[in-house]
């Protein structure tokens, strides 16, 4: 029973509320199948869609036997903890290493065209997570010119409804309106060849470099999507309805490049001025820091190689303005002092209509990539010297002691790591640290 409130003291029953109301929504993500870094990045929103998707996998696999025995919706690639599969554990590993062998991710989509399902090999190929993607339209990731197409494939008989004249169309947001319910009778058997699917689609991807989409071959097959449980208008229960079951192959073959670098793929989380947040598994691994020592120095540029810094606050820019920043290939460093290339894509993540965070998916490149990206950069950004200097700030007077730190002939410093100690230095001299003059002062030249 929780107390009362003090004698004297006021009662609010709205921040009561509020307060009943997130504890149960950190009650409810806790209960995801998703490991604590990505549900500590999920809003209130997200956890509410990702538990409606949860539940609708739960109960498809409680209607249809499974490796699970039917008590959870344990798909491997959804993300559960492999103590939740129990004997099952060595066919959980099994499948998660199919998975990762695939050249492609599954994807199961039902007739309105809302994703049910999706690998968290998704990440790999178009760059977006799984949880970016479940029980959202799966229109909003597909080219405007090949909705139509995908559409008709969802129908049983690829002749899906036509929008009359002058209606909204169909590919739109309001997913209900274009579904068509079939009696089971009225639709080939499940195992016709009629209801095989083999079409191309164009995704949006967020790692891809010229248009922003990336072609897929989608091949499979329609499906009954059981144990439901929908109703129509009158509250008449409704029977299971056709869902495309199938898997995404990029149409281009990977290079071996990329092939050996797309599994380390990782996402980071920023303040509106690219401060760290946090740091999911992979990028840890990738870079070595915690997410303590990203946080501890204040703006993400120091990690930044002061030739890229110019041309990611352009990027960074046009994120606030359009809410995405597109591709950006740039060098992070690394806690071991090296340089890492890493092809990036951040957005903005809103709350109430206003930016809240920004999100960054990124994978790692090899030197060889990282320098055919340098050589093709436009050079319209005012540098020309790839370790940075002053004249890219156009400062009407040289600030003292910064010269020394790239242009210095003396002996270079043994520090090892970041250091944050010219933080000071930096204010004496009137630069704001935050800036990029500041970030630059606060690297240590060893790093170059």
């Amino acid at each position: 029973t929780r107390p009362g409130p003090a004698e004297g003291g006021g009662s609010n029953p709205s921040k009561r509320h509020r307060e009943r109301l997130n504890r149960e929504l950190e009650r409810l993500a806790g209960l995801l199948p998703f490991p604590p870094d990505v549900v500590a990045g999920l809003d209130k929103l997200s956890v509410l869609r990702l538990s409606a998707g949860f539940l609708r996998a739960r109960s498809f696999f409680s209607e249809r036997p499974s490796i699970c025995g039917g008590s959870a919706a344990c798909w491997p690639s959804f993300g559960c903890p492999v103590s939740c599969w129990k004997s099952d554990h060595g066919l959980y590993l099994l499948i998660s290493s199919l998975l990762q062998a695939l050249n492609g991710f599954v994807l199961v989509v039902t007739s309105e065209g809302l994703i049910f399902y999706s690998s968290h090999t998704i990440q790999d190929y178009l760059g977006f997570h799984q949880t970016d993607v479940m029980h959202q339209s799966v229109f909003e990731l597909i080219h405007t010119e090949d909705q139509p197409e995908f559409r008709r494939n969802l129908h049983w008989a690829l002749d899906p409804p036509h929008a009359p004249e002058g209606a909204p169309s169909p590919a739109g947001k309001s997913l209900d309106s274009s579904a068509v319910i079939y009696k089971p009778d009225q639709l080939p058997p499940e195992n016709s060849s009629f209801l095989e699917r083999s079409f191309v689609c164009r995704f949006r991807c967020l790692l891809d470099n010229s248009s922003g989409f990336l072609a897929l071959n989608l091949q499979g097959r329609l499906k009954f999507l059981h144990g439901q449980n929908k109703r129509s208008a009158d509250g008449s229960a409704l029977p299971p309805q056709l869902a495309l079951f199938a898997i995404s192959t990029p149409l281009q073959p990977s290079s071996i490049l990329q092939i050996r670098t797309k599994n380390m793929i990782f996402r980071t989380k920023h303040k509106l001025d690219f401060t760290p947040l946090a740091c999911d598994a992979k990028g840890k691994i990738v870079l070595g820091y915690t997410e303590a020592e990203l946080r501890m120095c204040g703006t993400g540029y120091q990690f930044v190689h002061a030739a890229d810094m110019l041309y990611c606050a352009e990027n960074h820019v046009r994120m606030m303005r359009t809410g995405e920043s597109g591709l950006t290939v740039f060098r992070l460093l690394t806690k071991d002092n090296h340089w890492k290339w890493v092809q990036a894509n951040a957005r903005l993540v809103y709350k109430n209509s206003k930016p809240e965070y920004i999100v960054v998916t990124q994978r790692p490149l090899v030197d060889e990539e990282g320098g055919d990206y340098l050589r093709k950069r436009s050079m319209h950004l005012p540098f020309t010297f790839a370790t940075g200097e002053a004249l890219l700030y156009q400062i009407a007077h040289p600030v003292p002691g910064f010269p020394d730190l790239f242009q210095s002939k003396g002996k270079p410093s043994k520090s090892k790591k970041p250091s944050c100690s010219l933080v000071g230095c930096s204010q004496k001299n009137g630069v704001d640290p935050r800036s990029l003059l500041g970030a630059v002062m606060r690297q240590d030249k060893a790093v170059y």
